[in-house]
C-alpha cells in the first residue's frame, strides 16, 4: 500500500486545557496522551509526515521524543479556548509553504484526546479520499442513538425541531417512531481528513461535500473519569501494535 501523494498528519496539542491540566501530555498507560496519536500515524502505511501544532516548547520536545516533527510553535492567539481549528491549520500550512515550499495533498487531523485508533482504518479513509475527487473532506461519525429529528432548539418563546427539510410542510415527523425517521450520525473526532486547497480557496476547513466514514462510537478523553475508563481498554488486542511501538521508545 503506497502512494506518491504527500499525506501529512497534524496533531494539535495546545497547553491550556481546563478539565485536565496539561491534558495532552498527561500520563496514559505510561506514555503522554499525545504520543498515541503520533504512534498511530507512524503505523500508517500512507501517512508520510507527522507534525505537532503546539504553543508550548515542552510539548514540542515530548513530541520529538516520539519521532514527531515540531518545526514551529503555534502563536498564542491560535491556542485559546475559543480558537477555531481552521486557525491553527492555516498557520501550519502557511508556515510549511513559506519556509519549506511544502504543500501536502491531504491532512489527517489526529486529536490527542482520542488515543485509541487503528492505523489500517485510517489508511482506508485516506484511500477513500484519494479516490473521491469531489469530496472536500472526510469526517468520522457513529450512529446517533436517538434520531436527530427529535431534537429541537428554542426559537423565541417556542421550539423548532431539526430536520424539517426531510418532510412535507406541517408534517409532525418528530412524533414518528424512531424506526420511521432517517438515521442521523454524531461526529466523534476519531479522524478528520482535509484538503489544503479547499481551505485556501474557500476559507472553510471541511468545505461543502463532507464524506462520512461510519465507525463505532469512540472514547474521547475530557475528564479524569474518561482517562480511567479509556485506560481500561488498552489491553484490547486490536491496540497491541500501538502499544508495542510506544513501548519501544
Amino acid at each position: 500500500m503506497e502512494t506518491n501523494k504527500k499525506i501529512l498528519a497534524i496533531i494539535p496539542a495546545r497547553s491550556g486545557s481546563k478539565g485536565i491540566p496539561n491534558k495532552n501530555i498527561t500520563d496514559f498507560g505510561g506514555h503522554p496522551l499525545l504520543a498515541y496519536s503520533i504512534a498511530t500515524a507512524r503505523l500508517s502505511k500512507l501517512i508520510n509526515r507527522i507534525i505537532i501544532s503546539t504553543d508550548k516548547q515542552e510539548y514540542a520536545e515530548i513530541a520529538k521524543k516520539y519521532k514527531c516533527e515540531a518545526p514551529f510553535l503555534r502563536p498564542k492567539e491560535y491556542a485559546e479556548d475559543l480558537s477555531l481549528d481552521k486557525e491553527f491549520f492555516k498557520h501550519a500550512l502557511n508556515w510549511l509553504e513559506k519556509n519549506e515550499n511544502y504543500v501536502p495533498d491531504l491532512i489527517v487531523h489526529l486529536r490527542p484526546t482520542v488515543p485509541l485508533r487503528q492505523a489500517e482504518l485510517i489508511d482506508k479513509m485516506i484511500l477513500e479520499m484519494l479516490d473521491n475527487e469531489k469530496a472536500t473532506s472526510l469526517r468520522t461519525g457513529h450512529i446517533h442513538k436517538k434520531p436527530g429529528h427529535k431534537l429541537f432548539k428554542k426559537k423565541g418563546d417556542y421550539i423548532e425541531f431539526f430536520g424539517k427539510e426531510d418532510f412535507q410542510q406541517n408534517e409532525e415527523y418528530y412524533d414518528y417512531p424512531r424506526q420511521d425517521l432517517p438515521i442521523t450520525y454524531t461526529s466523534n473526532g476519531y479522524v478528520d481528513i482535509i484538503k489544503p486547497e479547499i481551505l485556501k480557496q474557500t476559507g472553510q476547513l471541511h468545505g461543502s461535500r463532507i464524506k462520512l466514514f461510519v465507525i463505532e462510537e469512540v472514547d474521547d478523553i475530557d475528564s479524569l473519569e474518561d482517562l480511567k475508563s479509556v485506560a481500561s481498554k488498552l489491553n484490547n488486542k486490536k491496540y497491541k501494535p500501538l502499544l508495542n511501538l510506544l513501548n519501544k521508545i
